[in-house]
């Protein structure tokens, strides 16, 4: 991020627009719905400047720019038009340290000016650091589709209750859950129509509920929150994040899912990193427990889904047990997710007709699966956490009567940028594993492949398969001793 977002207290404050045609009146337009006091220098001025300069709106000076034109200035638009005359008016604004503009020129200018929906005092600025204004302007017709013209009329309302809320909620958690319930419900309504009166009696409802939950502990939002990808977490998580206080955060969960939430929401990092000291799993439930008992909203969040290998159970009991509410917010889980980014359909109607999820770790570190159902025709399935295990499935498979050509496809940091797929068949898979030096993360396969079910493998998919080594004829002494008689005649 380039250019850092903030917004800027104007009351008091001297702009310079230099230009006089439209680029100029458009910065003209904007800098009015502020309290800045604005002078535009330009010689000539469109007919729109000088109605604003007669009203007493601008000071319109008809003539060339000057240097000390910006002494005393906070910021300056070099709208003239002409690249040229605009870069001495950029390199003396930025001799006097003053945020200067050059229009449709981000190179020489200290800020850009970003698309911008006004609902008045709700603002809210779109910017692309000057690398596609077109795609701002898309957002912004989006967000003026979706937001009520009248919608700065709750901004408006909530500044006049402010100070009562916080004389009859001085709890900040509970505070903000009031507002969130207030400006999402009925309240948010009536402010919109307009109806005074029964907006009143919402906020004194409202207010009087608060009053009563004051003392009442948090609760725990356990949140699958998809398979790496930030753009895969459904829209409940993101909705949660916006009210949790704390984050109580896994290993495999992205920063671009940690940044849906609130910036001055707690994080506590509780990620197991595999061969690594990792907090226990009791020590995770006991910071659930010990945040939520403060009244706090706390987002347990995890990869994937975390009824699936996600040990929501543990938590749920320990949260529980206390006497403390939980939600659970599932999420797309690995297996689905990274089947899907290579186009690995995980059951087909005419031959694969079950599909088991297994973990390849489990508590005790002993893998004991039912290897003779797993190496049956026709039966597909996936292991998490699988890669340490690698062999030991591949032997146990094999023992148990399973194909050493059984399919086995094994994806690595699915769906994230470093995302790695293979194709390979049970004889290879330690080879697999071993020569591409596949890392967990990585889901594997068995039983699946692109061509029972009439699709073409995708390219990115690399086909491992271990080089058959060619033995060495076997050459007996009589057939050495004649062949030598021979040569040597």
């Amino acid at each position: 991020m380039k250019y850092f977002p903030i917004f800027i207290d104007m009351e008091g404050r001297d702009a310079v627009v230099i230009g006089g045609a439209e680029p100029a009146l458009q910065k003209v337009r904007l800098l009015l719905k502020t309290p800045v006091r604005i002078t535009v220098i330009a010689e000539p001025a469109t007919a729109e400047l000088q109605e604003h300069a007669a009203a007493g709106r601008i000071v319109l000076q008809a003539r060339a720019w000057a240097p000390t034109d910006l002494d005393g200035a906070f910021i300056v638009y070099a709208a003239t038009g002409d690249h040229i005359l605009n870069a001495p008016i950029a390199a003396a604004a930025r001799a006097r340290g003053i945020l200067v503009n050059v229009v449709d020129e981000p190179t020489p200018s200290t800020f850009i000016t970003p698309a911008i929906v006004d609902r008045d005092p709700m603002v809210i600025a779109i910017g692309s650091e000057g690398a596609a204004p077109v795609l701002a302007r898309e957002i912004k017709t989006h967000l003026e589709a979706y937001l009520p013209a009248g919608f700065g009329r709750i901004a408006r309302a909530a500044a006049a209750l402010r100070e009562r809320v916080a004389h009859a909620i001085a709890d900040l958690p509970t505070r903000r859950r009031f507002w969130e319930q207030l400006l999402s419900g009925p309240f948010r309504d009536a402010v919109l129509d307009q109806n005074v009166n029964a907006a009143e009696d919402i906020v004194s409802a409202e207010l009087s509920a608060a009053s009563t939950t004051l003392d009442r502990p948090g609760r725990v939002i356990l949140i699958g929150c998809g398979p790496g990808a930030g753009d895969l977490i459904t829209l409940r998580a993101q909705q949660a994040l916006q009210r949790a206080d704390v984050l109580v955060i896994d290993r495999l969960v992205p920063n671009e899912v940690v940044e849906h939430a609130r910036r001055e929401a707690k994080r506590i990092y509780v990620g197991k990193t595999p061969g690594e000291p990792s907090p226990a799993q009791d020590e995770i439930n006991a910071i659930l427990v010990r945040e939520a008992l403060q009244g706090t909203i706390v987002a347990r969040l995890k990869g994937g889904d975390a009824f699936v290998f996600g040990r929501a159970a543990e938590e749920m009991a320990a949260v529980r047990a206390a006497g403390l509410d939980v939600e659970i917010i599932p999420g797309i889980t690995a297996a689905h997710a990274c089947a899907a980014r290579i186009g690995l359909p995980l059951t087909l109607r005419s031959s694969v007709r079950e599909f088991t999820i297994l973990t390849g770790a489990t508590a005790d570190g002993e893998l004991d699966l039912d290897w003779r159902a797993l190496a049956r025709d026709h039966h597909a399935f996936a292991v998490y956490m699988g890669v340490d295990s690698a062999p030991l499935i591949r032997r146990e498979l094999l023992a148990a009567g399973a194909k050493a050509d059984t399919p086995v496809v094994i994806v690595e940091n699915g769906t994230l940028a470093s995302e790695r797929a293979f194709a390979t068949v049970l004889r290879d898979l330690d080879a697999c594993v071993k020569d591409e030096s596949v890392q967990a993360p990585a889901i594997l396969f068995f039983g699946l492949d692109w061509l029972t079910a009439g699709l073409t493998r995708p390219s990115h998919v690399k086909t491992f398969a271990k080089p058959v080594a060619v033995a060495e004829p076997a050459w007996s002494k009589a057939a050495v001793a004649e062949a030598t008689h021979w040569v040597m005649g």
